[in-house]
């Protein structure tokens, strides 16, 4: 343990990232107690006020304090990352270990249908449930979510089957485990490191994701604050303003890159053969 604690430690991309997600997970927290000021709160007095202070940040176009608007929207962003990578895992990791269990024409289909989930991606999903349930942070949830299915099916899935050909496992089906035994006592744990890599690189793209959608008037909708949607509230304002859309875009990229950095760390202290030696 105290190895790999060191390990982690020198190894750049893993440290930079557990900062930034670090940074990213505390600004949602101090959010749900503590913001400069109201993010709903419109003061037309104040507005497109330069950083002073009183407003570290300034004011967008509505007089709302930007700090705090960023504050909160990390909040949005985590809350929207985190249920669309979990409906992905849940549902995707119980098809891909079905399709190693079962093997042959279930592992067919069920990759069949994977396929064709991926040609429908978040925006287009996203699109088809606006036009039918209206545009909503709920419904760019459940698009970000089906997105990520077929890609955690597909990783399941062949990490799965490499688990399924190795010798303890075979020693196991000789012994009469059941396929189901076998595949929550042996492959699942031997996967688990591969699936929560995946899983922090498919939350740095939940994240963008959902900034794209509100950026398109598709997610997170007012008066609830969001990176995306300030990204497009400044868009009119790039010559008058241009820190408005300098503050969220800022804030998109580097909670993506703290995701993929920490991804890209964990990958390689998980793999013995990627292990740097220093």
């Amino acid at each position: 343990m105290t190895s790999l604690r060191q390990r982690a430690l020198r190894h750049p991309s893993f440290a930079i990232g557990l900062i930034l997600t670090v940074l990213l997970v505390g600004a949602a927290m101090l959010s749900l107690v503590w913001t400069p000021y109201s993010p709903y709160e419109i003061d037309m007095a104040l507005r497109l006020r330069a950083p002073d202070a009183s407003h570290w940040l300034g004011t967008d176009p509505y007089g709302r304090d930007i700090a705090s608007l960023l504050l909160v929207g990390a909040r949005a962003s985590i809350v929207v990352g985190v249920i669309a990578v979990g409906i992905g895992l849940v549902i995707g990791v119980g098809l891909g270990l079905l399709a190693a269990a079962r093997r042959g024409w279930v592992e067919e289909g069920l990759m069949r249908v994977c396929d064709f989930g991926f040609a429908f991606p978040a925006v287009l999903s996203a699109i088809m449930l606006t036009a039918v349930f209206g545009p909503g942070m709920v419904n760019a949830i459940i698009a970000i979510g089906i997105y990520n299915i077929p890609t955690f099916a597909r990783i399941t899935r062949a990490s799965a089957n490499a688990v399924w050909a190795r010798e303890y496992v075979l020693a196991a089906r000789a012994s009469g485990q059941s396929t189901w035994a076998i595949t929550w006592e042996h492959v699942l744990p031997n996967i688990a490191s591969v699936l929560v890599v995946q899983a922090t690189i498919r939350f740095a793209i939940a994240i963008l994701a959902e900034a794209a959608l509100s950026y398109l008037g598709l997610g997170t909708q007012p008066p609830q604050p969001s990176w995306g949607r300030m990204l497009s509230e400044a868009q009119t304002l790039l010559f008058q303003a241009p820190m408005l859309a300098v503050y969220p875009g800022m804030a998109i990229a580097l909670a993506v890159l703290g995701l993929n950095l920490l991804g890209d760390g964990l990958r390689d202290l998980s793999d013995p053969k990627l292990v740097r030696k220093r």
